[in-house]
């Protein structure tokens, strides 16, 4: 099976992003799944940072992978992958430093793109990890993720959530990222076409959504237009992966009937987040 180098799988994903279309991830989270993803012709892959945590610690979405382990994971999918892969790199792993670690390490590994969130992680106990750091840290940490790539073809993207703020916030922030340099923006929570439509007419480089099968954001052409090129629509191989696992090892084992349990369910019984939670709870509940 022959072997594309990492230059080449970045400059065929930069070119994805100057063509006028709108593309659809796969989720990918192994060396296999890369594999499948390119002969099946997907365009683009993705590797997200909740998929990981759950392939390589069983844990649930806290932020508790490292960025060692994360890269180690890309790595491996970087080994034999003959698809662009974005890594989703979170908040990358701490501060404006830490996200220059981020870059270096995912850059060796072999990624096409990554995207660096504008989330505050870990969130801080009893709140939701949708707050966000300022908007000058924000920036801080995009022009630090440029200054350490070394390959030009890499592609930045910064990411933020569009459901937790007001339009003019988003539209601030974005147009904020793209005058640090960013390649792309990538948005969260984005509602409908109307919502993409009050943003995208501020920015002029490529979008990326995470649209979890919104069936607000379905027009293809529509997208495309709006200069949207990448949508994430959730990462539904990696939990049918896990849903197909648990039923071959029950009829296996030939235990009699089904519990009936959906894959997201698996995860949440198998990740055990009460746990982390009951943990939390007692370490790092400081109010007096």
């Amino acid at each position: 099976m022959y072997r594309v180098s990492p230059q080449e799988l970045r400059r065929a994903f930069r070119t994805l992003l100057k063509f006028p279309a709108c593309y659809h991830t796969a989720s990918v989270f192994d060396p296999m799944s890369a594999r499948i993803a390119a002969d099946l012709g997907f365009e683009v892959g993705i590797l997200g940072g909740s998929v990981a945590s759950l392939q390589v610690l069983a844990a649930p979405d806290f932020a508790l992978i490292s960025l060692s382990e994360f890269a180690e994971q890309a790595t491996r999918i970087g080994r034999v992958a003959r698809l662009p892969v974005i890594a989703d790199a979170d908040h990358g792993y701490g501060n404006a430093l830490n996200v220059m670690r981020t870059v270096v390490e995912l850059e060796r590994a072999g990624i096409a793109a990554l995207t660096i969130e504008d989330t505050l992680l870990p969130a801080q106990f009893g709140r939701k990890s949708t707050d966000l750091i300022p908007l000058a840290e924000g920036v801080g940490k995009i022009r630090a993720a440029l200054e350490a790539r070394v390959d030009p073809e890499l592609v930045i993207i910064a990411r933020s959530h569009a459901g937790v703020q007001s339009t003019e916030q988003v539209i601030e922030r974005a147009v904020a990222y793209q005058e640090a340099g960013a390649d792309g923006i990538c948005l969260v929570g984005v509602r409908d076409f109307t919502h993409l439509e009050q943003i995208a007419e501020h920015l002029s480089v490529p979008l990326m959504l995470v649209t979890y099968g919104n069936p607000e954001l379905r027009d293809n052409q529509r997208l495309a237009d709006l200069g949207v090129r990448i949508v994430v629509n959730g990462h539904a191989a990696y939990f049918a992966a896990i849903k197909a696992t648990y039923d071959c090892l029950r009829e296996q084992r030939q235990l009699a009937g089904s519990i009936g349990l959906s894959a997201s369910e698996l995860a949440h019984k198998y990740t055990q987040p009460e746990d982390y939670q009951a943990w939390a709870r007692e370490f790092m509940d400081v109010r007096e």
